[in-house]
């Protein structure tokens, strides 16, 4: 996503650009003695939904970004904090986008945050979904930092560990953008995948962040990884606390360049779990 609020407007596609390797297969070695201590990380969460319970959201957990200002991207959606757009129930959290009008928009949807409930600095993070179908869906799963400590979008970082547009079935992207690297001068590094079921079945993405990275997994895979060039805030500024987003957009720059079907809605991201779990630093 972009902007502080959705930030994939293009679809310029570099993958592994940033990747600890060369085409070559040789290893790149970050400048300025930025090393790869080999973090792990606790197998116990520190801060998790489960969504064993039932009904809105936990508000100790989740707050909402509300409004249909189109969030950068020239979005169609007005996000609200109903349980009409976002519920739990049966083991899972359900973000549904719907075809009705509210402030001047003509969707709703819910963009679920945990800006000053869970934020953090390095970790892993996994949540399994499942993906809505259809043309105009724009879902992502992101990290944005909470203090903007060097600036504004793009100066402070975003990393998106899971986005899909409704047009392009399957292909999923995993993406950082910084002021070094980011979709408005065209050089965002970003990795995709094929994955078959992401419409049908449940998958899980994760990000490892430690100090020397950024890793982007699906099913435990390695799809992106975002080396610390050691240059700076400009190419790493993900040395600031971030928080996590949840949200289905429709339309959009990027999400709807091939228009909307309004023959699709209601139409849901289903979330099982999100999990986060505390680097062990050395």
């Amino acid at each position: 996503m972009k902007k502080y609020l959705a930030t994939a407007g293009v679809i310029t596609v570099i993958v592994f650009a940033c990747s600890s390797k060369k085409d070559d297969g040789s290893v790149i070695t970050p400048p300025q003695g930025v090393v790869d201590k080999g973090w792990a990380f606790e197998t116990t969460p520190t801060w998790a939904d489960e969504f064993d319970y039932t009904g809105a959201p936990n508000t100790s957990k989740w707050d909402y970004d509300i409004g249909g200002s189109g969030w950068g991207n020239n979005e169609l959606e007005y996000y609200t904090n109903s349980v009409n757009n976002a519920s739990v129930a049966n083991g899972v959290l359900t973000i549904t986008a719907r075809k009705e009008s509210m402030g001047g928009r003509n969707y709703t949807s819910a963009r679920m945050v945990t800006r000053n409930k869970e934020d953090f600095l390095y970790g892993r993070v996994e949540v399994k979904a499942k993906l809505p179908a259809g043309k105009g869906t724009w879902p992502a799963i992101w990290m944005l930092p909470t203090d903007r400590a060097y600036g504004d979008w793009p100066n402070s970082g975003e990393f998106d560990i899971m986005e899909h547009v409704g047009y392009d079935p399957n292909n999923i992207h995993v993406s950082a953008h910084t002021q070094k690297y980011n979709f408005k001068i065209g050089n965002q590094k970003t990795a995709t995948t094929i994955v078959p079921t992401a419409l049908t079945d449940f998958h899980l993405y994760r990000v490892d962040w430690t100090p020397y990275a950024l890793r982007g997994y699906i099913d435990d895979k390695l799809i992106l990884t975002y080396v610390n060039e050691g240059t700076g805030s400009a190419a790493y500024p993900f040395d600031k606390r971030f928080h996590l987003l949840l949200n289905l957009a429709i339309g959009g720059d990027w999400g709807g360049q091939q228009g909307v079907d309004d023959s699709i809605f209601p139409v849901s991201m289903i979330v099982d779990y999100v999990r986060v779990y505390k680097m062990i630093d050395k």
